[in-house]
């Protein structure tokens, strides 16, 4: 399919729900790549430590450089949008991936690696933000939450399959450090697995139409049309067309300048999505996603056993992502935010209380008694309750939230936000992780105390989008 094409007038409804679902589908590749790209990081830190014999500071800036490149391309891609298109957007961010998983592998410094990683960042990043906001602009409405927690659940398929893939390759050479095909370390495998589904996604991206909200903005009202007819009916499109316009200042094409207001510097609507985007980084659950395998180590568990723990945390994830993928279209938005930050508060509590009780056995840090099956279950559970709550709703929330008009200016500010947040979560641990009085304790103690503050953040300034149409949205 593509933009130019004339569908029929009148197509079979479940015709035109398959047309949905698939370019739903093509644009999720996007967020498996987010997710693979985010997760193979935790099986390589020891061989990026050694490799480029680091130090904790070092070893928690490779692991962070990437977050960097997200921050800018969540900014950038969410502006050269409302330019040149989502579509083409995400066309960047593929090709990003391809250069960014094959450079990264093939790095022999820090800072080339840091290159690499950076270009992967921007992939990341724009994909962060297209991904939701493509998926949202091609949506029905009665459906649009649960299509759009697609990209949560391909998110978290990215991030399985990246622990699995590195938990196979460490297995089959007994350590990421250790040499594997080609002579290679396995460590750099681990990162040329993302060649495969780069590909699959900039190839798929050729067959997919560009979102019809932005053809209006940019007066390709035809082309519009033609996109809106393949997903729904003439008639409809027409009207959906009439409405977009009508929500789309007029004379004046969507910039980033729609971002800011006076006096606040951001409109309200802004700042309520810095605050969604930044406290979905502030409750730590990419130090689970990046540190794992550390993390695990540090209490005791061996290599091979913090990976597959890594595993099995990225399966119960997947399974979380479908609870909000049944009930994000009946309850709402809002209760399941406020579920999932009560919840997490209390099972990061746990896991701090838990952490507290580590002692040396045998010459290694370790959880005594049943601390150790404990702090797991709590942090599974922890993990169930971000995925089916902040994971994939805040980006449904970001993807549907802004009007019309600043929709584009909206995402570029909040997922810049949104991974600058990521990078200082990201790069303070293994320094807190190194100062005595703070460690895993304080670290956990520190994610607890953000999840409580959300609850009131939730509770106070985020309204209920559920249902609503997009050119309902208001400042």
């Amino acid at each position: 399919m593509s933009d130019a094409a004339t569908p029929p007038e009148t197509a079979h409804p479940d015709t035109q729900m398959a047309q949905v679902v698939l370019i739903t589908a093509v644009a999720t590749i996007g967020g498996f790549l987010f997710g693979f790209d985010s997760g193979v990081i935790n099986g390589t830190v020891d061989g990026l430590r050694v490799a480029f014999n680091s130090q904790s500071i070092g070893t928690g800036f490779n692991v962070a450089s990437m977050l960097l490149g997200c921050a800018a391309g969540a900014a950038l891609a969410g502006t050269l949008s409302d330019k040149f298109g989502r579509r083409t957007m995400m066309l960047v961010a593929a090709a990003f991936f391809v250069i960014s998983a094959f450079g990264s592998g093939i790095a022999q410094s820090s800072a080339e690696f840091v290159l690499y990683r950076i270009i992967g960042g921007l992939a990341v990043g724009a994909a962060s933000v297209m991904s939701p906001a493509y998926i949202s602009e091609v949506a029905p409405s009665k459906h649009r939450g649960r299509l759009a927690t697609i990209q949560q659940v391909a998110i978290i398929a990215g991030l399985f399959v990246a622990f699995l893939s590195n938990y196979f390759i460490a297995k089959a050479t007994g350590s990421a450090l250790n040499k594997w095909a080609f002579g290679f370390e396995a460590w750099r495998w681990m990162f040329w697995m993302e060649l495969i589904p780069a590909f699959i996604f900039l190839l798929a991206l050729l067959g997919i139409p560009e979102s019809p909200r932005f053809l209006v903005a940019r007066g390709a009202v035809d082309q519009a049309e033609a996109v809106l007819t393949l997903l729904s009916s003439d008639h409809s499109a027409k009207r959906k067309v009439a409405e977009i316009r009508q929500s789309l200042t007029h004379d004046q094409k969507p910039s980033i300048s729609d971002a800011f207001g006076r006096g606040t510097v951001f409109k309200p609507i802004v700042w309520v999505g810095i605050g969604l985007a930044t406290f979905q980084q502030l409750v730590g659950i990419n130090i689970i996603f990046y540190y794992g395998a550390v993390l695990w180590q540090a209490v005791g568990f061996s290599e091979s056993d913090a990976l597959l723990t890594n595993v099995i945390s990225g399966a119960v994830s997947i399974i979380a992502v479908f609870i909000a993928l049944a009930l994000i279209d009946r309850i709402g938005r809002k209760p399941l935010l406020l579920v999932g930050s009560i919840g997490m508060t209390v099972t990061l509590g746990i896991v701090a209380l838990c952490f507290s009780q580590a002692v040396m056995i045998d010459g290694k840090v370790g959880l005594p008694g049943s601390y150790g099956l404990i702090a797991l279950l709590a942090a599974n559970a922890y993990v169930v309750f971000f995925n089916s709550s902040w994971g994939p709703v805040m980006w449904v929330a970001l993807g549907e939230m802004f009007p019309n008009q600043v929709r584009g200016a909206g995402l570029a500010v909040s997922g810049f936000f949104q991974w600058i947040a990521n990078f200082a979560i990201t790069v303070t641990f293994p320094i807190m992780l190194s100062i005595a009085w703070i460690g895993l304790t304080g670290a956990y103690l520190f994610y607890a105390v953000c999840a409580l503050i959300s609850v009131f953040f939730v509770m106070n300034f985020v309204r209920e989008t559920n249902g609503l149409e997009l050119e309902e949205m208001t400042e």
